[in-house]
């Protein structure tokens, strides 16, 4: 056994219980892939983070689920730096790190911290009464035509009609894999959908959504930082947000309370990259021994 040090926190709040928790194990890049997912399993997280140092960048992050190792993620991106500055391991106002979708920037003002997504890949487009039944609400309560996208990490971006809609959303996860194969994943690798209003959950928002969630992970994400990323390069593509800078809601309705500023770069034409801005609150801190 060896021991780690760990800190667990909730990213996109201000305050314990907010948001989405990450617990980030320091040092603990040198594990396996069975033994990251099994302490994810341990936490009841939907992702924790496992760093080490890194030849290209000032930190590697290594980002797991329950079931599998992802290439990025952003409230595990927000945990891991909020969890470095705590304990005096960050130098100035910057770093890089060095994750599976390539090098990521994050600067620090004050408590906020921002991470720059890479330039959106759009994937296909996906049939908008497959992403209805994957979600059992009927296909007038999709708006437009959802697409997978991706800033480091695939959702099948779903624009709905209403708040109405968004509460009544419920997983389907047989539609959900034949929702995924249309998109061209595997049943391993779904791009789930990322239900999205045009309207935030508080005056303070622009956009409100959700992430319904396949087991073993839990059921729903409080706040989802890569897909918001992946949605705001959607709206801005297809003229649905007018604004270069917005505030994302998600989580009120679990009681989870999150928001991210979000910041275009380049234009709405040729999106070069996304900044994705929010909080930390380090919840917990200690240290786990697990299996080398």
């Amino acid at each position: 056994m060896t021991t780690f040090p760990f800190d667990w926190v909730d990213a996109f709040t201000s305050r314990a219980f907010g948001g989405n928790g990450c617990a980030v194990v320091h040092g603990g890049a040198v594990l396996s892939q069975e033994v990251a997912m099994a302490y994810v399993r341990e936490t009841s997280l939907v992702e924790c983070t496992f760093t080490g140092p890194s030849e290209v960048a000032d930190i590697r992050v290594r980002y797991f689920l329950a079931s599998r190792e992802i290439p990025f993620a952003g409230h595990p991106t927000i945990a891991t730096v909020a969890a470095m500055r705590a304990r005096g391991m960050i130098a100035g106002n910057s770093l890089t790190l060095e994750t599976g979708a390539g090098i990521v920037p994050v600067t620090l003002d004050g408590d906020r911290i921002e991470m720059t997504q890479v330039a959106p890949v759009f994937g296909p487009e996906v049939e908008p009464s497959l992403v209805a039944r994957a979600i059992r609400l009927s296909p007038d309560e999709v708006v437009g035509q959802p697409q997978v996208v991706s800033t480091g990490l695939p959702f099948c971006i779903t624009v709905l009609r209403d708040h109405g809609a968004l509460r009544a959303a419920k997983l389907d996860v047989g539609a959900l894999r034949d929702l995924a194969e249309a998109s061209g994943y595997d049943g391993t690798d779904m791009a789930e959908p990322f239900l999205v209003t045009l309207k935030g959950a508080t005056g303070a928002g622009d956009t409100f959504s959700r992430l319904l969630l396949a087991p073993p992970s839990p059921a729903e994400d409080p706040f989802t930082g890569s897909a918001t990323g992946a949605m705001a390069a959607y709206l801005w593509s297809r003229g649905l947000m007018d604004k270069d800078q917005f505030t994302a809601e998600q989580g009120h309705w679990m009681n989870r309370p999150g928001s991210a500023l979000v910041t275009r770069v380049g234009t709405s034409g040729a999106i070069t990259g996304v900044r994705i801005a929010g909080e930390g609150f380090v919840l917990m801190r200690g240290e786990v021994d697990l299996p080398g």
